[in-house]
């Protein structure tokens, strides 16, 4: 591993915002008021299995607020955070909760314009899924990319069908294949969001995961610790039939593993996540996000220490 992503070990998101912007940008969770395939009954009603009433935007703004109010009261929220600055910062604006293009393209317009006209804002970020992506869809994104940068998130999880049917995702492969496609053809920034412990799914399967991505044209990742939630179909499963999941030190060494598989021009957006606490079934250690952080800390600091030794030619 190298040392050159501002003294990380690996592609950083914060590096890249600071190389970027110039400056210190914060994302703030938007909800554009939309719904999913996978809900609505197009696909199914239940959504994925792991997926919360909040549709992964458990920390987004409400809906029924105006985007120009949700904004003010996102920034508000994080600046209550942060220590002072003498330059303000600059904020990304991020559209989580469920599927940010499944409307029509009048309203995704609208919607979309308002937020990146916004004078605090410098670039959207759209959760979506790769088969919410027609043409005029991919053309207004083209055209908001012009204006300033958009990033495209899209939920692949995993490259493996029986995995993939078994939480609903309810699109196959070749489907993410032909929207990364056409997202890369429209000049459009992509990041993959990729579920590490999903049921049935060896380590070996995950790395093949990874390294399916890192053979792609894609922008960055996030890699996502499986988390069981609350009024899920996957607690259902969990608690009628409990199925393993990481111990905090194993975790690690996988994702560990999944970065060094990746090339350093992709962005690593996350390493873990975290779930709302009041929803959190398990693994009950991922709450504690400053112990999960330290622990990527002294795990990629041994392995670097490890990798000098083989590289000098010293024996472990």
């Amino acid at each position: 591993m190298s040392l050159t992503w501002n003294n990380t070990p690996y592609h950083s998101l914060d590096y890249e915002l600071k190389t970027t912007f110039g400056r210190k940008i914060y994302k703030l969770s938007l909800d554009g008021g939309m719904t999913c395939p996978n809900r609505d009954g197009t696909l199914g009603t239940r959504g994925c299995i792991f997926c919360s009433e909040g549709g992964s935007g458990d920390f987004a703004a409400p809906a029924s607020m105006d985007i120009r109010d949700q904004i003010g009261a996102a920034k508000e929220r994080v600046m209550k955070k942060m220590p002072f600055q003498s330059e303000g910062p600059g904020f990304i604006a991020y559209f989580q909760s469920f599927t940010n293009t499944y409307a029509p393209v009048p309203y995704l317009r609208s919607l979309f314009t308002q937020a990146i006209l916004h004078p605090d804002i410098a670039g959207l970020s759209i959760g979506t899924r790769p088969d919410c992506l027609d043409g005029d869809v991919l053309a207004l994104l083209r055209e908001l990319n012009a204006i300033k940068p958009v990033w495209v998130e899209l939920g692949l999880q995993t490259i493996h069908e029986e995995s993939a049917r078994f939480i609903r995702r309810g699109y196959g492969l070749p489907v993410f294949e032909a929207a990364l496609a056409g997202l890369k053809e429209a000049g459009i920034t992509v990041i993959v969001h990729v579920i590490l412990g999903l049921p049935g799914e060896s380590r070996d399967m995950m790395r093949e995961t990874a390294a399916y991505l890192a053979s792609r044209p894609i922008d960055g990742i996030k890699l996502q610790l499986l988390h069981i939630l609350k009024g899920t179909d996957l607690a259902d499963i969990y608690q009628t039939h409990p199925f393993p999941v990481f111990t905090m030190d194993s975790y690690i060494d996988l994702v560990i593993d999944c970065v060094e598989l990746l090339p350093p021009s992709i962005t690593i957006h996350r390493l873990t996540g975290d779930g709302p606490k009041s929803l959190l079934i398990a693994p009950l250690w991922s709450a504690n996000k400053r112990q999960v952080l330290n622990g990527f800390a002294k795990r990629f600091k041994e392995r670097q220490t490890w990798q000098s030794r083989l590289w000098n030619g010293h024996t472990l």
